[in-house]
């Protein structure tokens, strides 16, 4: 009974606690609702005085504005119902329009048809009217044609005749100038047969010399060597100087051909003068006619010390110069260079020509016949500056100037397209004047002209 009751009081003790804590735990409970309610509440309010709030700003401003958008949306409505009525008006006034158009439309075709047979009509007329004009236009042409064909004949007639007549007369100067060149192989001609016959005779006083006196039989036999090779030098000089005029006259005829050739398909007559003339040209060169100029040693470069031999022309130390000569050939040649340097080469090349008449025999004969060749070449006659430098080398082969003249005439030969006698004549410098400042600018020119072939 102890243990039930004390069971008993055991289990009401714990029944008792039980509900003392299950209070309390109740009361934290209702204490926790009863926040979250008053919590809830406040929330139940603030969002009711925000609905409020908004309802008001509805009230107050967004229902006006909605109002405002209807009556424009009315307005836009009805100004859309006013512009269908008036498309439709005008839809009505197109049509008429149209109607019209189609109308005015029948009227034109009608009008274009009328007009088109009218100007078929009056096009008619007009073709037949310019094809009687182009009739008498062609016909005037062909009058005038003739005309033209006539005076083209007589220019060209005239041509050909002025034409022969250059062709002639430049046939007759050449002519003359071969003659010249002729004449002058003659004196040479002479000259070497002169010494010849002096030769002889020194050989027969030699042998003379040499029976009656025994003991110079040496020295006579030297001077005999000494003259033996001297003769071979005269031979070899004047060999040059003849293969120097075939080659020149060779040249000369070179230049015949150039002229009659233009000549000859404008005139038959200039042909048959030339042809004519060459064979006579020729019978003084043949021997030596295919020999070039720069192939062959100048007189300076060849002529021993103990023989001096004659140019065609008197050399400028064969005859003395006295006091005042020397000083009027200086003035008169300072003054046609002057002419030159001033640019008068027409008036120089006349100065220079009469001061080799006046002063053959001056120091400054070689200088003037240079700048006569400079002043036919400042006026692009290369074929006279030609000449004018040959006379230099060989009127005066021991002049300054030689160098010079022959630099000069390979440069003209340049100008005329005659690369072949250009190469020689730089190539002749370059030989015979090695040391010149002309060999340096004939070298040149040689390495140039190889460039280009």
């Amino acid at each position: 009974m102890k243990y039930t009751e004390t069971v008993v009081v055991v289990a009401a003790f714990a029944f008792l606690s039980g509900c003392v804590a299950q209070q309390s735990d109740l009361k934290q409970t209702e204490k926790v609702l009863q926040q979250r309610i008053k919590q809830q509440d406040d929330q139940l309010s603030q969002t009711r005085a925000r609905q409020s709030q908004e309802i008001s700003t509805l009230r107050d401003q967004e229902l006006p504005q909605l109002r405002g958008e209807l009556e424009k949306a009315l307005y836009l409505t009805q100004d859309l119902q006013a512009k269908q009525e008036d498309l439709k008006h005008r839809l009505a006034q197109s049509e008429q329009q149209t109607k019209k158009l189609e109308h005015l439309a029948a009227k034109m075709d009608a009008d274009n048809t009328t007009r088109h047979t009218w100007v078929q009509k009056s096009l008619d007329t007009q073709d037949t009217k310019v094809a009687a004009k182009l009739d008498e236009l062609s016909r005037a042409m062909e009058q005038a044609m003739l005309g033209l064909k006539k005076d083209i004949a007589d220019v060209v007639q005239r041509t050909n005749d002025t034409l022969a007549k250059r062709v002639d007369a430049r046939l007759e100067e050449q002519q003359k100038e071969l003659t010249d060149h002729q004449q002058r192989l003659d004196q040479i001609s002479q000259k070497f047969v002169q010494f010849n016959q002096a030769l002889t005779g020194f050989r027969e006083a030699l042998t003379g010399l040499d029976d009656r006196v025994g003991h110079g039989e040496r020295t006579a036999s030297a001077h005999a060597a000494e003259v033996n090779k001297s003769i071979a030098s005269v031979a070899k000089t004047l060999e040059s100087v003849g293969h120097k005029v075939t080659a020149r006259l060779d040249d000369q005829d070179h230049r015949i051909e150039s002229l009659t050739k233009p000549a000859g398909r404008a005139n038959q007559k200039p042909g048959v003068r030339s042809q004519a003339t060459k064979p006579a040209q020729r019978s003084a060169v043949e021997p030596d006619a295919g020999v070039e100029p720069a192939e062959q040693p100048s007189m300076a470069a060849v002529a021993p010390s103990s023989v001096t031999i004659a140019a065609p022309q008197e050399s400028p130390a064969a005859a003395p110069v006295q006091g005042h000569e020397e000083a009027a050939d200086r003035a008169r040649y300072e003054q046609v260079l002057a002419l030159f340097r001033d640019g008068d080469l027409e008036g120089a090349r006349r100065g220079f020509a009469a001061f080799l008449s006046e002063y053959p025999n001056s120091d400054l004969a070689p200088n003037a016949r240079y700048w006569q060749g400079e002043s036919y070449y400042g006026k692009k006659d290369f074929g006279k500056a030609i000449d004018a430098y040959d006379r230099v080398e060989l009127d005066y082969p021991r002049s300054e100037k030689v160098p010079s003249a022959i630099l000069k005439k390979g440069y003209a030969y340049l100008a005329l397209k005659d690369m072949k006698r250009a190469s020689s004549a730089f190539k002749q410098v370059v030989t015979l004047y090695p040391k010149s400042p002309e060999a340096g600018k004939a070298s040149d020119k040689l390495t140039q002209l190889k460039d280009v072939r």
